[in-house]
């Protein structure tokens, strides 16, 4: 039988008739009665017992446990939170020949509020200089696309106020939330490290920060290849998660992180192919949707979208039917057909599905 907290009322009453019935004469249920302001109180207490046990006996256990429980948790089996990581790239700078960018250099965006600083001394060559950086502060909001213009904090002799990214800025990465710190801890206690197996690699790619989904086959490419596949949801929100960068055997941007990561780890003799998995949009047609309001519309779309980030694999066809059932769930839907797709989705090798274009019709 499950542990069922008394709500307030609930042990007033109870410590009210306990008084009746054990001092004759007594009656709780007169306002100013000094019994019935002692019953309250004990109540009260009780309530705050009742309170403590029961968000105890929730940190008692990895899977209910709580950030600073979880934590401990996560110490005693050696797993630790990811910390937030700064983005990085580099930064094109233009300006009279000669004129020197110092290190640590800071300049600011205007479409994140991001800031970056220079990490390498630059000097104006032929007009411009294409200089090291990375975000002043950690976090996704240091990742940044290509060209997007950035300028300096300080004016500089024979700098040119505005510059813009030379790269995208990349690798930026929020402290782990606790439900993804809840999985590895949870993926530790159920599969234990082998040595080397599927489910180590993908424990491997799950440590890097900013990684939250991945999947390793083993000889996919020839006797003794492992392939190794991740999703970045978190900072990559404008490609549905997929990360990006050059692939084997010259690795750049996200590939080059879990790859750098995975190396030292594997065993020897494998041949590891960090893979970033390729999007295959799925073009959802809702037709009929009642009620049709703007509301509802976003709702299905969120609705959809958390579908593809908790049930899309690689090569996982899509049924239809968890189409319906996502949009069924929306709050305030009464009634909707899918119109498309018409049939299950099967996903091409290597391909993970996502949400393409939605559509609504009458």
């Amino acid at each position: 039988m499950p542990f069922v907290r008394p709500p307030l009322t609930e042990l007033r009453s109870r410590v009210r008739n306990d008084f009746n019935a054990r001092l004759p004469g007594a009656d709780s249920r007169l306002r100013q009665s000094n019994i019935r302001v002692s019953a309250d109180v004990m109540a009260g207490l009780a309530h705050l017992v009742y309170g403590a046990l029961d968000y105890l006996a929730k940190q008692v256990i990895p899977d209910t446990a709580e950030a600073q429980y979880l934590e401990r948790w996560c110490n005693i089996f050696g797993v630790v939170r990811k910390g937030a990581e700064r983005a990085t790239g580099s930064i094109r700078f233009a300006g009279t020949d000669g004129a020197e960018i110092p290190i640590g250099t800071i300049a600011q965006t205007g479409n994140r509020g991001a800031s970056y600083r220079t990490t390498a001394i630059g000097v104006i060559a032929g007009g411009q200089a294409v200089i090291a950086a990375e975000a002043v502060d950690p976090g996704e909001i240091g990742n940044n696309d290509v060209a997007v213009k950035v300028n300096l904090v300080s004016a500089l002799p024979g700098i040119v106020a505005t510059a813009d990214l030379a790269t995208e800025m990349v690798g930026g990465a929020d402290d782990e939330p606790d439900e993804d710190l809840r999985t590895r801890l949870l993926l530790e206690l159920q599969k234990p490290p082998a040595g080397g197996n599927q489910t180590d690699y993908e424990r491997w790619a799950l440590e890097v920060p900013g990684v939250t989904r991945a999947w390793c086959r083993g000889n996919e490419f020839g006797a003794g290849t492992v392939s190794l596949r991740f999703m970045m949801d978190r900072v990559r929100i404008d490609r549905q998660g997929i990360p990006i960068g050059g692939g084997y055997p010259n690795y750049t941007d996200d590939l080059k992180l879990v790859a750098d990561y995975v190396a030292p780890l594997r065993p020897v003799t494998a041949r590891v192919f960090v893979i970033a998995p390729t999007p295959q949009p799925v073009d959802v047609v809702v037709k009929a949707l009642t009620p049709d309001t703007p509301e509802v519309r976003a709702a299905v779309e969120a609705e959809l979208r958390d579908l593809f980030l908790r049930a899309a694999q690689p090569d996982l066809t899509i049924p239809r039917s968890w189409l319906w059932a996502a949009v069924s769930t929306v709050t305030g839907e009464y009634s909707h057909e899918i119109a498309a797709p018409a049939e299950d989705v099967e996903m091409a090798a290597g391909a993970i599905a996502t949400l393409g274009d939605l559509t609504f019709v009458e």
